[in-house]
């Protein structure tokens, strides 16, 4: 059986890379679960179980932020059961500022941790209260506050 060019996918028939993104309501998916836990953690802490759920979501940060949204547990969450049940985006993004977003939520997480596991429970609340307050605009709004530093960093750097 002989194929044509029309058989082959545009992908294969050029030596362009396919382009590079991610799906911009993944990052939106991951704020409204990171809102969940973190209200969770202001709810909790500093017990144990708080503490806990926060060194989990700083994990999930430390994933997101080094190895890619896709990557994070809840990205991969969106990947297998959100994604699938949606039309496909109209854009990609860049991933560079979400990624950039989970670093600052990272640092947010463990001041919350040192804070909680020092005895300095106002310092965690008020960390954990910012990466709150980021992850709610994000998830309500598809406002990233991250993401925006990250830009206007690049912009003024340029």
């Amino acid at each position: 059986m002989s194929s044509s060019l029309t058989d082959t996918p545009i992908a294969a028939r050029t030596d362009r890379p396919a382009p590079a993104g991610i799906d911009p309501r993944g990052p939106q998916f991951a704020a409204a679960l990171t809102t969940v836990v973190l209200a969770a953690v202001l709810l909790l802490a500093p017990s144990p179980l708080g503490v806990g759920l926060l060194a989990a979501q700083a994990l999930v940060f430390a994933l997101g932020a080094g190895l890619g949204a896709g990557a994070s547990p809840y990205g991969l969450l969106f990947r297998t059961l959100v994604r699938p049940r949606l039309a496909p985006p109209a854009e990609l993004e860049d991933e560079g500022p979400p990624r950039f977003a989970q670093t600052v939520g990272l640092g947010f997480a463990v001041v919350g941790l040192v804070g909680f596991l020092t005895g300095l429970t106002l310092l965690g609340q008020v960390a954990v209260g910012f990466a709150l307050a980021a992850a709610f605009l994000n998830a309500a709004f598809r406002f990233c506050l991250g993401c925006e530093v990250f830009l206007l960093a690049r912009r003024v750097t340029a």
